[in-house]
């Protein structure tokens, strides 16, 4: 639902248990997302920062550097991005933090993300939650601040090729 409101649609999924990602073997995700990548040869990833909390997340992000490793692919750039209550829960002796290094004006697209989030019903809580709409607000707003913009999501670029 949330992706029909933002003008997108799933291209793959997979079958693999919430909050246990560190329970599967390694590779079957390393693969997962190589297949994925195989079929749609995307140009930019986006991925899950390698400083959440979430051990989801984590092996997410070390699972896409591995299968976008800059080996025979077409892909131009690697983004990480944050989650409310996971990238900014954690702390820097477990990981080093969040450090955005690419900010991406959403003024105008926020009216549609908040409805977006909004379909999250188990995921996103009442303020003061971190993961509430007025928090995503708050963060998209401070975002903006820092780079001159009203709102904005902010990226750590991981990688960059000019081919």
């Amino acid at each position: 639902k949330a992706a029909k409101i933002l003008g997108a649609s799933w291209i793959s999924f997979a079958d693999f248990k919430d909050n246990s990602f560190d329970s599967h073997p390694r590779l079957e995700i390393i693969k997962f997302i190589e297949s994925v990548k195989k079929d749609y040869a995307p140009n930019i990833l986006y991925t899950h920062s390698g400083t959440d909390l979430n051990i989801d997340h984590r092996i997410t992000f070390e699972a896409a550097l591995v299968a976008f490793r800059p080996i025979n692919n077409n892909y131009t750039e690697i983004r990480s991005f944050e989650v409310k209550s996971s990238t900014d829960f954690s702390h820097s002796s477990l990981v080093t933090d969040f450090r955005p290094n690419f900010f991406n004006n959403i003024e105008k697209f926020w009216v549609k993300k908040s409805k977006a989030l909004n379909k999250y019903k188990k995921e996103i809580m009442p303020f003061p939650h971190a993961r509430s709409i007025k928090a995503v607000e708050s963060l998209a707003v401070h975002r903006g601040t820092q780079a001159g913009l009203k709102m904005a999501e902010a990226f750590e670029i991981i990688r960059k090729i000019n081919y």
